[in-house]
């Protein structure tokens, strides 16, 4: 029985070391200082790899030849029946990893395993001679093989490789997840996810359409005119967002730098020189909590177009969601756990619109968009949601002494509404007060020209008519130090603004977040699933290892998450 990995011996390393009188003389294991389990299999396997380097084999040889994977060979020769191929007896070097073996008696059979694909291989005693065949008896499952040979079908119609050479490639000291159940508990498949690949095949299938999509992006970007650029993940002030940083110290300049929460003053910087259309596929970092759809490494895609507006952008985002469905998954109708949400059709809803159109029907009498827009009428609208809501269980609109009416607007939209746009869903009209890097629209400076992507109840994308005007842009920018707080910038960004002085044209600008776009292209519901080595809290060890795992399968960290992430400019 191959049984999955444990958490390492919570003992002293001069505690580690377990003597075994049966193993072979120079086995490496006896000093090991490595308490892997099942400890049993690690020190047999051990025991193996000394016996095959003694026979004079290369546990670890530097490189193989191969001519095909398995994945290529199963698919080039999948229409070939065994006449055809007993006839020509096509040539293969092929390498893989073992995830099955069969002995029988002086010949055996075995599946290897790469690029997805399994292919059998037969190896026989009077094929491959006593030395190679021996080598094979002593293989484990999750070993690493080279073989050389011809392809033919099995009486059964298998297709498989008549082994006339075999080469070790890589002893494997560990067993693979047990064949039957796979690797189900998350904490292993998350903070080993070599094992999740391995055993996983959904897992495997996850990242390479998420490969996909960033091939996708980039191919729709460049077709019209967009230069992919790079810009500093190190920052001397975080700005572009409104969050966290995570802080490091440059030793050398003996000056504390951030991690960046957004390129986007940067990839401004680069519309006022010149470079009219700009794209960067970027990792962010924003020191807030974690849930099933926040993670405080993310990937944003953000692209910048002059001489344009926030309508351009709305028209660009139903090109690009439509081509996006149709080439990752085949149709612009994508299936999301129980919705079917469907890329060929975009509402277009303001903020106060679908405050009003998704309030709740008991909370009378329900809010107009006349009066949200009202001065004073959001306080009164959130105090009569409050009112239905302490008389009902339900959970109150918190803080709202101090908001101004654009932040109570907003947090009326994240309570009522957010969760209900499950069909695409262009949100525009965004207060002024939540939108300091936005143009007011011209007949009402409390709005802005925004909008934000929704799909799935989740924020996939965040745009702007980007503000221009320096002044305007400085003075917003001191409002908001001077409000002060951890997720706001504690000084101006002046270099930004000199650069707006040198003028920027009227510009449009986007930021989508590719993990939870991941999320919605493969119908994963935790954005852990879509991320290769997401963040979790440090391991426990002994019996706290099992409250643990089942605690960080939604919050990791053990900390509730803030909203921004994944989609946020």
């Amino acid at each position: 029985m191959f049984g999955l990995p444990c958490q390492p011996l919570a003992l002293p390393l001069y505690f580690v070391f377990i003597w075994r009188s049966d193993l072979a003389p120079g086995f490496r294991g006896e000093n090991s200082l490595l308490p892997f389990e099942p400890q049993d299999q690690y020190l047999q396997r051990q025991k193996k790899l000394a016996e095959i380097e003694a026979r004079g084999h290369d546990a670890y040889p530097h490189k193989f030849d191969w001519t095909a994977t398995p994945a290529e060979l199963v698919a080039k020769y999948a229409s070939a029946d065994a006449a055809a191929l007993e006839a020509s007896k096509p040539p293969v070097r092929v390498a893989g990893r073992i995830v099955a073996l069969r002995l029988h008696g002086k010949a055996g059979f075995a599946h290897i395993s790469g690029s997805g694909q399994r292919l059998q291989i037969y190896v026989k005693l009077d094929i491959v001679g006593p030395r190679a065949f021996e080598l094979f008896q002593m293989l484990d499952l999750g070993d690493f093989v080279g073989v050389n040979g011809h392809l033919f079908r099995t009486k059964t119609g298998e297709l498989t490789v008549w082994v006339s050479e075999l080469t070790l490639l890589s002893k494997a000291l560990l067993p693979l997840p047990e064949k039957w159940h796979g690797l189900s508990d998350v904490e292993v498949r998350y903070r080993q996810r070599y094992l999740d690949l391995i055993a996983n095949e959904r897992a495997r299938g996850i990242f390479l359409r998420r490969a996909h999509i960033i091939r996708e992006l980039r191919r729709f970007f460049d077709a019209r005119g967009y230069i992919e650029v790079e810009t500093p993940m190190m920052q001397a002030i975080p700005g572009g967002a409104a969050a966290r940083p995570f802080v490091t110290h440059h030793n050398t300049l003996d000056v504390d730098l951030y991690l960046r929460i957004a390129p986007e003053l940067y990839l401004k910087r680069l519309i006022v020189g010149g470079l009219d259309r700009v794209y960067e596929i970027n990792r962010n970092f924003r020191n807030e909590g974690i849930s099933t759809s926040h993670n405080p490494e993310f990937t944003m895609l953000e692209f910048y177009q002059a001489y344009s507006d926030y309508h351009d952008l709305m028209a660009l985002n139903e090109e690009l969601f439509a081509h996006l469905a149709k080439e990752v998954t085949g149709s612009t109708v994508v299936r999301y756990g129980e919705y079917e949400v469907d890329f060929a059709k975009f509402q277009r809803l303001s903020m106060r619109e679908a405050v009003c159109r998704y309030w709740p029907p008991s909370v009378i009498p329900a809010p107009a968009a006349t009066e949200l827009a009202t001065p004073g009428g959001p306080r009164v609208i959130a105090e009569r949601y409050n009112h239905w809501a302490q008389t009902h269980g339900r959970e109150p609109l918190p803080g709202l002494v101090g908001q101004t009416d654009g932040e109570i607007t907003g947090l009326l939209f994240e309570t009522v509404a957010e969760s209900q746009l499950i069909q695409p869903t262009i949100l525009y009209d965004f207060p002024t007060d939540i939108s300091p890097l936005s143009k007011c629209r011209k007949d009402d400076p409390s709005l802005v020209e925004r909008f934000e992507i929704y799909v799935a109840g989740m924020e996939l994308g965040n745009a702007f008519s980007e503000l221009n005007d320096p002044a305007e842009q400085e003075r917003r920018f001191r409002q908001q130090v001077e409000k002060g707080g951890e997720e706001v910038p504690r000084e101006v960004d002046m270099d930004y603004i000199r650069a707006l002085a040198h003028g920027m044209p009227p510009t449009a600008g986007e930021g989508i977040g590719i993990d939870r776009l991941t999320m919605l292209f493969t119908d994963s519901h935790s954005i852990r699933e879509v991320i290769l080595f997401p963040l979790l809290r440090p391991e426990t060890s002994g019996e706290d290892s099992t409250e643990g795992a089942s605690k960080s399968a939604e919050h990791p960290t053990g900390i509730s998450a803030k909203k921004g992430l994944g989609g946020q400019k």
